[in-house]
């Protein structure tokens, strides 16, 4: 599937094509919608550079929520390991 962003809308955020696309992936790899991997493909830079983009705004690599501690925690106690 290919999108089609009109050029009016190009003009309208004053961003060079390169600019807009970066700014997509990073939205949509902060919202967990895509990986690093797909991100970075879609903003067509490589994965390197698009961490750097990350480190520079804040925005983590990884998602650890209270979901994942709780999950972290009860496989550690199955191993015994708490």
């Amino acid at each position: 599937m290919s999108v089609i962003i009109p050029d009016e809308t190009l003009r309208a955020t004053e961003m060079t094509e390169a600019e807009f696309k970066l700014e997509i992936a990073v939205l949509l790899f902060d919202a967990r919608k895509i990986t690093l991997g797909h991100a970075s493909f879609l903003a067509e830079i490589d994965k390197k550079d698009f961490r750097q983009v990350l480190k520079s705004r804040n925005i983590p690599l990884y998602h650890y929520d209270i979901e994942d501690y709780e999950h972290d925690i009860k496989t550690l106690r199955k191993l015994g390991r708490l």
